[in-house]
């Protein structure tokens, strides 16, 4: 089979964008409507599921994933075999398992499949950022033009898979996503089926990488250090270690957020099939933050830039948390996530390739995700989520409207006192040719 050559111009490839499209359209797919058919009866098309058992299905197979994803991933990437091949091979199998969970019904079976597909999939996220940046030839500034693939992506599937199959009787209105409908009959069931799209796009994903993207060889092949280890001795570097341990509560904050939001919606009166839409808001500000993410990074520098995505966390489940707001707000203050993701998240990706040594940067990104989508999630998933329905007052395990108010309360206060230990703490140790934004 012949591959595809290196990528020659200083351009950015578009490759790389198509690459970052896929990525994100394979996981938001279904993840912004698990939480709904996770938790919803099954006299109404869902699962049945608690909040507790929710938690542990998205978030246990997440740690696991990601706690495996240095040792597997990161050492096969970085010593043994090209990148673009490893990503092939990851998701041509998680898209046959993300098929085959459609059809389970049961919490154990949901768990264990779920499990097989993290440790498949958790990975090739890390490894698509540090592929785009191995190939950029200014990554500060041209990766946020890559990511922002990603977001669109998350917006075109957001749209189309409701307006295929969640809706029907649809019209044309001014507003996005530009069409409106009533739910059919059955849309929690159906709501499952955005599985096996996503199954499918994956394998066709797979593809993609094998004969499609630019060849991406190991960097550290002759290295006998195992990557991983290699990899700790970025902790020496007060930035990365301030940057890991903020990481944990902010990705917290993520990990709620892909769990309730939907539900919460819902529980606010947004018709079902208007879920995935009125979520993707959140992406079309991604996309502009990410059009300007370079030119903010340069101006004010990375600790001003996450230091103002982690308060935007605070700021968005501040208004979750005021009672009585209708619905429209709830749906409309969906425009601070890509505020959020895009500040602290990507800045974070660019932070991580830009300090670590470059026979380890897939290693170095995998730490970091390790922690966004792994300590995060087992916390969260197996503790956390069960634990403060509970606190707010959730009946029978299930959060309803008046103890969300509460439960998003909790979680502004964790955002805002995130963003300011992330500032008084982080210092900026890359060593740049272009003059330092001054730090205030």
């Amino acid at each position: 089979m012949t591959e595809a050559a290196p990528i020659q111009s200083k351009g950015i490839d578009p490759r790389l964008c198509i690459m970052m499209f896929l990525e994100y359209g394979v996981k938001g797919l279904w993840m912004p409507l698990a939480g709904v058919f996770l938790v919803t009866e099954v006299s109404s098309g869902g699962l049945g599921f608690t909040e507790s058992q929710k938690g542990m299905i998205i978030g246990i197979p997440l740690a696991i994933g990601s706690f495996l994803a240095p040792f597997i991933a990161g050492q096969l990437t970085d010593r043994m075999f090209s990148t673009q091949k490893c990503l092939a091979v990851m998701l041509l199998l998680a898209g046959i398992l993300k098929w085959v969970t459609s059809y389970q019904t049961t919490f154990a079976m949901w768990l264990g499949i779920s499990i097989f597909f993290a440790i498949l999939y958790v990975p090739t996220i890390a490894l698509t950022n540090s592929l785009a940046m191995h190939h950029l030839d200014d990554p500060k500034n041209q990766f946020p033009r890559v990511r922002v693939w990603g977001a669109v992506a998350w917006i075109v599937v957001s749209w189309v898979f409701p307006m295929v199959w969640l809706q029907q009787n649809l019209s044309f209105q001014a507003l996005p996503p530009f069409f409106r409908g009533d739910d059919v009959p059955d849309v929690t069931l159906r709501m499952i089926d955005s599985l096996k799209v996503a199954g499918i796009l994956a394998i066709g994903y797979a593809f993609f990488c094998w004969f499609i993207l630019p060849k991406t060889p190991p960097s550290g092949k002759n290295q006998k250090k195992l990557a991983f280890v290699e990899a700790l001795s970025l902790f020496k570097k007060r930035s990365f270690t301030v940057l890991i341990i903020i990481a944990l509560p902010v990705s917290i904050l993520q990990t709620f957020y892909m769990m309730n939001t939907a539900p919460f919606l819902k529980e606010s009166g947004l018709q079902a099939s208007y879920i995935m839409p009125a979520m993707s808001l959140g992406q079309f500000s991604e996309i502009f933050a990410l059009i300007l993410l370079g030119k903010f990074l340069t101006r004010f520098g990375f600790r001003n830039i996450m230091a103002f995505g982690i308060a935007c966390y605070g700021i968005r489940y501040g208004i979750f948390g005021i009672p009585g707001l209708p619905v429209e707000a709830h749906v409309a203050i969906q425009l601070i996530h890509g505020l959020c993701f895009g500040c602290f998240y990507a800045g974070a990706f660019i932070y991580v390739e830009r300090i670590a040594p470059k026979e380890i940067h897939h290693t170095a990104q995998i730490i970091f995700f390790f922690v966004m989508l792994g300590v995060a999630p087992a916390i969260t998933g197996a503790f956390l989520n069960g634990w403060l329905a509970d606190l707010c007052g959730a009946p029978n395990g299930v959060l309803d409207l008046p103890s969300y108010v509460r439960f998003w309360q909790v979680n502004a206060i964790i955002g805002f006192a995130s963003a300011i230990l992330f500032w008084l703490f982080f210092k900026d140790e890359t060593q740049d040719a272009e003059p330092k934004a001054k730090q205030v």
